[in-house]
């Protein structure tokens, strides 16, 4: 599972609930809906990210990066 952070369109604010519905519908499982600033995240299998490009509403479909620190005894710094 890829986790991602999808972008609703400005336009489709007010409706981020049918967006939401959509993206369940494309395969998303989603995590949080932040509607105030049009934002959902959640978890999706790789392949079905197009799908979710594909949903009415959709600005953006972004994989979310994390990064780890070494562990501060660690070596390398």
């Amino acid at each position: 599972m890829t986790h991602v952070s999808v972008t609703v369109g400005d336009a489709y604010r007010d409706r981020v609930d049918g967006v939401v519905e959509g993206l369940r519908a494309s395969g998303l499982e989603v995590e949080q809906v932040l509607g105030t600033l049009g934002i959902v995240t959640g978890s999706a299998p790789a392949g079905a990210l197009d799908a979710l490009r594909g949903v009415e509403g959709v600005a953006s479909v972004d994989e979310q990066v994390s990064f780890r620190i070494a562990p501060p005894d660690s070596p390398v710094q």
